[in-house]
């Protein structure tokens, strides 16, 4: 590989985040999300839901995508009460910046303008000020929701969040709009559409967005190998170019290559990474995240153990039947919620006969007689008595994510991880 070469690579992989966020932007746009409006989902996702990868059954989203190019847009939350709530805001580079709710703002709820960057106006007071280091941004509202019977007071919360552009929050008059964002032209998953993308496409719609959505100024030195490539905001890259040409393809090397480093550390099996949501300049986790989970939150509001493997490492596969076992006491400790979801290879749910994704603390679990918890992952019903704590699986191969909303201390220093999954044939 020439020096170029390997150039491309380490560019594809820096950009990679912000090009999947821009896919994953126009692909809900095209169905029917305009920016700055929230888009509620009403009911957990189902095996047909495709548009982002690793989606959780065990809160209702509230999820906007921000366009913060003309003005500020303003947040308004009502008294939350005792509900878990959280609207983590994502960069166009996959970092949270901003996460108001349950864990950092409380129950009352309030008023919070997000500000994109290079804005100078005055904010009324009362008004919470938010900057951006982006003028996209994604907004994953996540309203804890105990099961169907839970929704309807959901919803009745969820229709009290509010997005305001600042001028119509004030009375004051509208700024020029801005031109337009690009919708899809495709119905691939956005993970598949980023991966047939050839270098002269990719690295042109990296190019395009770095104009609203500059890089950190800890990222001068990622910065600068673009620009030894002729990649400049705004400018059209070449289409002859082979170390571009190149790039995507050795891209998704050094990406499969971030996920091997990740799957190194496994205990009992799992792999915890930490640090998410914030990930200075470690590019090929920060890609790596956005490939299998995007969207993933600040270790402080959840995190995701992930397994692949068995007890004794081998890969999870729907030809065998699979216990997770928790001894008396020793469930993941949260102040929040956990569960446990199941994922296919494209990191969607699979369809089931019970329509059951997740299994988590909200469920009516049984426990044996001294405490201790089993919870059942296989393809076939495993009859009566075990409903109850069945995680359906496929036929195929299968990875699971065990989410702990809210973690308490033992979890986010690690004293506490998860047991291993054992196979039982």
């Amino acid at each position: 590989m020439t020096d170029a070469e390997q150039w491309a690579a380490e560019a594809w992989i820096f950009g990679y985040p912000l090009v999947l966020m821009d896919v994953t932007r126009s692909v809900m746009a095209a169905g029917g999300q305009p920016a700055n409006t929230f888009q509620h989902l009403r009911a957990f996702p189902d095996h047909t839901f495709t548009d982002v990868v690793s989606p959780n059954a065990d809160t209702l989203y509230s999820t906007a995508w921000l366009d913060l190019r003309a003005e500020p847009i303003v947040l308004s939350l009502p008294d939350l009460g005792d509900r878990y709530v959280m609207m983590p805001m994502l960069s166009a580079w996959t970092d949270v910046f901003a996460a108001p709710g349950s864990r950092t703002t409380g129950s009352v709820g309030g008023d919070f303008a997000i500000v994109g960057p290079g804005w100078t106006g005055e904010l009324p007071s009362g008004v919470s000020r938010i900057d951006a280091p982006t003028a996209m941004a994604w907004l994953i509202g996540r309203t804890g929701t105990a099961g169907t019977r839970d929704y309807l007071a959901v919803h009745r919360l969820q229709d009290q969040y509010r997005l305001t552009p600042l001028s119509r929050f004030t009375g004051g008059p509208a700024p020029a709009e801005p031109p337009e964002l690009a919708t899809a032209m495709s119905h691939l998953a956005p993970v598949d559409q980023v991966a047939r993308m050839d270098g002269p496409t990719f690295f042109g719609r990296l190019a395009a967005l770095l104009v609203d959505n500059p890089p950190s100024a800890a990222d001068a030195d990622a910065v600068a190998t673009l620009e030894r490539l002729g990649i400049h905001p705004g400018q059209p890259v070449s289409t002859s170019d082979q170390a571009l040409a190149a790039g995507p393809s050795a891209g998704q090397a050094l990406l499969r290559h971030s996920g091997e480093q990740a799957d190194a550390g496994k205990v009992n099996g799992w792999t915890i990474m930490r640090g998410l949501g914030d990930y200075g300049t470690d590019y090929g986790r920060r890609a790596y995240v956005a490939l299998i989970g995007l969207g993933a939150n600040l270790d402080e509001d959840a995190v995701y153990p992930h397994a692949t493997v068995d007890d004794q490492g081998r890969g999870l596969g729907g030809g065998h039947s699979y216990l997770l076992h928790f001894e008396p006491g020793q469930e993941p400790p949260v102040r929040g919620f956990w569960s446990l979801t199941l994922y296919d290879d494209k990191q969607s749910f699979i369809d089931n006969p019970i329509d059951r994704y997740a299994i988590g603390d909200r469920d009516p679990l049984g426990f044996h007689e001294d405490g201790s918890l089993d919870i059942l992952i296989q393809h076939e019903d495993p009859g009566p008595g075990w409903e109850s704590n069945w995680l359906p699986a496929p036929t195929g191969s299968f990875n699971v994510f065990l989410r702990a909303y809210w973690p308490k201390p033992e979890i986010l220093d690690g004293t506490w991880t998860p047991p291993a999954i054992t196979r039982l044939d």
